[in-house]
């Protein structure tokens, strides 16, 4: 009897496509607060997430595995008027499991909000991201997030709602994506506060994920705020099998 032969590159292929899919990386692991710098306010964020247990396959062929993989970004903003941010991320790096050095792309954005959120009892804005990437950290070279911001406050309790709409221009409007994130935050003080996160990916408006595929994951974090330094620190959880075991962050932000 014959055995088939299947060729090195296609079993490869093979593999990927039956094993369970994987989400691709972020740089960035943030619910968005609504918050701006002051007009004429700088400041230097830098994003940081690594991934102790997660998936040992990449999201897409070539792609970067999360696995044991550190992922971040400097992210550079400046306050223009009381309802408006701009800001750019660079670079977008990452430093894989096996310990190699790789440059990922770049970020510009736009933010729009209504003035001194942390004054009011409802607030809302939205975000706008647009991202050059390379080929091993996204299938699209170029790509658009927008991120509405919704938020409402009782008393010490804030919660924040991100329904994050991305559109990889590479495969047209029906590849818009649904990535919600949402938090419910306990503010201790005007220094410390305690949040819940939650982060998901229901895969594309035209064709929904099985609830086994979907991204889920939800995190513990603690804030210190004062100025002029901020720090975040979070610990998450997947619950799926594209979704990270255990994945930290670390977000340090200083104004000037």
């Amino acid at each position: 009897m014959r055995l088939l032969r299947i060729p090195s590159e296609a079993a490869l292929v093979l593999c990927l496509l039956l094993l369970p899919a994987a989400y691709a990386q972020t740089d960035e692991i943030q619910v968005y607060t609504g918050e701006i710098n002051k007009p004429g306010e700088f400041s230097i964020t830098l994003h940081n997430n690594f991934t102790p247990i997660g998936p040992k396959q990449p999201a897409f062929m070539g792609g970067v595995v999360p696995n044991h993989s550190l992922n971040g970004v400097p992210e550079y903003a400046l306050g223009i008027a009381p309802w408006l941010e701009l800001g750019a991320y660079l670079p977008l790096y990452t430093i894989t499991g096996d310990e190699r050095a790789l440059i990922d792309g770049a970020k510009l954005r736009a933010l729009f909000v209504s003035p001194n959120a942390a004054e009011r009892t409802f607030w809302y804005g939205v975000n706008f991201e647009l991202s050059y990437n390379a080929r091993h950290w996204q299938e699209a070279r170029y790509a658009l997030e927008i991120r509405p911001i919704l938020g409402w406050r009782f008393g010490p309790v804030d919660l924040l709602l991100n329904p994050i709409i991305d559109f990889p221009f590479h495969e047209g409007p029906g590849a818009l994506t649904f990535a919600p994130a949402d938090r419910i935050t306990y503010n201790l003080s005007q220094t410390w506060s305690l949040a819940v996160e939650h982060y998901a990916d229901y895969g594309s408006f035209a064709n929904l994920e099985p609830l086994g595929r979907q991204y889920h994951a939800l995190f513990g974090v603690i804030d210190y705020t004062s100025d002029p330094l901020n720090l975040e620190f979070g610990m998450g959880h997947g619950f799926t099998a594209v979704s990270e075991s255990l994945i930290l962050k670390l977000i340090v932000t200083r104004s000037f």
